[in-house]
């Protein structure tokens, strides 16, 4: 990142993006993995608890049925929390939204927590549920917390924290899963319920931060509010071309009201905006991430590498995650976004193939079998360069402030459901198209970098006014018009604080 784009990163820009996606992004990510090693645990558990209670184990199918209810139940949560994030950051505020949620993992992990002590698997269920919904939540909140705090140099790059903190969640739930540290039997119900820690550093800190500007001043019209804030969130107190992009905005809005789903998808001026957040969410999980996630073990088991040593060499893709997401976060400012959401789903697309052909000649080629390691390793790189983050930090870019909520519902639940369409369908088409499933996610890749190639245009250091009028002639509507010398916020300095006045007729002044 440049000297000049660290001067406008202050601490208070840093701590909020830290804490927000410390103590709710981090928690999808975990989640995401942290079943996956106390599976057989897990398992003998909901066995010895059928015996207790019906006097006989259960069989196979049952105990599988179970477990994986406890594994897609998270999804399921997942897409309810989407659907409410609309009415909570209308309602909370975006701050507000992430702090009253916090109650749902504290509810969550005590649930799993103490569902071994009192026999009960669905204890263990709902709480998968109810983490499935608080992070349904904060998948769409934090990004859009994040990108209206930020000033428009560095949207970028705090953008991308929250997914850099999600594969950090992964790779600690894997870290915490090796049996040398909570992968043993006894200790399966706290490696669960661990995600309350930084719920709980977040609920203890965050609260002392500000509401997001663009909230306070566009829907609450609290000027007072406004103004504290951005003297918490901007290292110099000149806030005047902040105000004015805000104040232009607002005007442009034909409501101040928040757009409901449906008022979202009828509205013609948005409607190249509405099918990009579409086509880059959906994307982004049909992509094969999950499937490689998936079927990454047996890979590994058929490039020779010893079964006991899977695990270890899983930790090592997690920890490739993070470093993939660091240099995402800290060239996204310098390359924009178009570059790594192409160069993201192109490369994994490639790499899919590269999957379908060393698994087909890995028979007869002994060396395939290592290729194929090599793809699974490019396609989890060339996601979290970009489209692990990128989707979610574009939903905020694209629409103004009174669509933002609905276009984090529809991108948030599209998201949700592919990832749970993805988990049901891949098993069947993996059994009917063998190796050649692979190019299905390839082909998917290939559509999405050519419609961000084709259709979406840069945002690098563009105000959300900026963008909505690059997609104005796409749309057919009209461009805003720049405001009136009776629109223009003056400045005025007056003991070195300041407040929003009526300046007369029309005008608005700024005064410090």
């Amino acid at each position: 990142m440049s000297p000049f784009l660290l001067q406008h990163l202050t601490s208070s820009l840093l701590a909020v993006a830290f804490l927000s996606s410390f103590g709710s992004s981090m928690l999808y990510g975990y989640n995401l993995a942290v079943v996956n090693s106390p599976a057989n645990y897990i398992k003998a558990f909901y066995n010895r608890t059928f015996v207790s209670r019906n006097g006989g184990g259960a069989s196979e199918e049952t105990l599988t049925l179970m477990y994986s209810l406890t594994v897609s139940v998270f999804a399921i949560g997942g897409l309810l929390g989407s659907l409410m994030v609309g009415m909570l950051v209308t309602k909370f505020g975006r701050k507000g939204t992430l702090v009253n949620s916090t109650v749902l993992v504290f509810v969550a992990g005590t649930l799993m927590g103490f569902s071994r002590t009192c026999g009960s698997p669905e204890m263990v269920i709902i709480g998968r549920f109810i983490t499935g919904i608080h992070s349904g939540i904060s998948l769409s909140v934090v990004p859009m917390y994040l990108g209206e705090i930020a000033p428009k140099n560095l949207r970028g790059f705090l953008g991308l924290m929250p997914s850099i903190f999600i594969c950090i969640g992964v790779f600690i739930a894997q870290i915490l899963g090796l049996h040398e540290m909570l992968g043993k039997e006894e200790h399966w119900p706290l490696f669960l319920s661990l995600a309350v820690v930084p719920t709980f550093i977040q609920l203890m800190l965050l609260p002392w931060f500000p509401e997001s500007p663009r909230y306070l001043l566009i829907e609450k019209h609290n000027t007072h509010a406004t103004i504290t804030a951005l003297r918490w969130y901007r290292a110099k107190c000149n806030i005047q071309s902040e105000v004015e992009e805000m104040q232009e905005e607002q005007r442009s809005l034909s409501t101040v009201d928040t757009v409901t789903v449906r008022g979202l998808l009828t509205d013609t001026s948005v409607r190249w905006q509405v099918l990009s957040v579409v086509v880059v969410n959906i994307g982004m999980q049909l992509s094969g991430i999950d499937a490689i996630w998936f079927y990454t073990n047996t890979i590994f088991e058929n490039a020779g590498i010893p079964i006991p040593q899977i695990q270890y060499t899983t930790v090592g893709t997690g920890a490739i995650e993070v470093i993939a997401g660091l240099v995402g976060c800290f060239t996204i400012e310098r390359v924009g976004r178009r570059p790594l959401m192409i160069g993201g789903f192109s490369f994994m697309g490639v790499c899919c193939a590269g999957i379908t052909l060393s698994l087909i000649l890995q028979a007869h080629v002994s060396f395939m079998r290592y290729v194929s390691v090599a793809c699974v390793v490019g396609i989890i790189a060339g996601f979290c360069i970009g489209p692990a983050g990128v989707p979610f930090l574009m939903t905020a870019e694209l629409f103004k402030q009174s669509h933002r909520p609905a276009a984090y519902t529809v991108g948030g639940s599209l998201n949700w459901m592919s990832n749970f369409t993805v988990g049901f369908v891949f098993p069947f088409l993996q059994m009917s198209a063998g190796a050649f499933c692979y190019l299905v996610f390839c082909g998917v890749c290939i559509t999405v970098a050519s419609y961000v190639f084709f259709i979406i245009p840069e945002t690098k250091n563009k105000t959300f006014m900026e963008i909505s009028q690059m997609f104005a002639p796409r749309n057919a509507a009209l461009k805003s018009q720049p405001l009136g010398s009776l629109d223009q916020l003056k400045l005025k300095a007056m003991n070195g604080y300041g407040t929003l006045e009526s300046g007369g007729d029309n005008s608005m002044e700024l005064t410090f």
